[in-house]
């Protein structure tokens, strides 16, 4: 590269998101490993959303939850990501609008005692308060992965885990980094005797 500063400055204000969130205490990262496995061992499952690149972060961690993550032997967990059945989509975005496809699939899966996992870098996508204020209503437990700005989906959430960031590719990268970490520690808890 003829000019690696713009690289460098990149790389540390990734670095420097990571280092804010642990200096902070990790806030929501304990508490939703607690309310997911206490759901999971509960019988219950995980519905997670987002739209563009968090909805690509969806379903990679329902994969991750699904299949498994770094434990070789472990059951599959009950993890479905919202983004993922273009009928659905567009079916409930033709009839009811785009703000309430993943509130319509949240009305038709979700049980008591769910979680349901919003992810939005800004924090007010429409669609995915929509589906949050939705599991509310239907007793689910209800998460959020934001970035800086993330008033509306704080009111939502059970636990909110905002990178402490506004640049949105930023905030994504901080997202799986620790959607991945949430998975680990989830099964490594559940991995334990009870």
């Amino acid at each position: 590269m003829k000019d690696d500063s713009y690289a460098r400055q990149y790389l540390r204000r990734s670095q420097e998101v990571v280092e804010k969130y642990l200096s902070a205490g990790m806030p929501g990262l304990p508490e939703l490993v607690e309310t997911t496995v206490a759901a999971l061992r509960g019988g219950h499952k995980i519905l997670i959303f987002g739209n563009g690149g968090s909805a690509a972060d969806a379903q990679h961690l329902a994969c991750e939850f699904v299949n498994r993550y770094l434990l070789k032997s472990r059951k599959a967990l009950p993890a479905v990501a919202l983004t993922t059945d273009t009928s659905i989509i567009t079916c409930a975005g033709n009839d009811f609008g785009f703000d309430q496809i993943f509130s319509r699939q949240i009305e038709a899966l979700a049980v008591k005692g769910d979680l349901a996992v919003g992810l939005s870098t800004s924090g007010g996508s429409p669609n995915v308060l929509a589906a949050l204020a939705e599991a509310r209503k239907r007793g689910c437990f209800t998460a959020g992965f934001t970035g800086g700005h993330g008033a509306a989906l704080a009111d939502l959430c059970d636990h909110l885990l905002a990178a402490p960031d506004d640049l949105t590719p930023v905030i994504q990268q901080f997202h799986i980094t620790l959607g991945h970490l949430w998975v680990d520690l989830v099964e490594r808890r559940l991995a334990e005797k009870q």
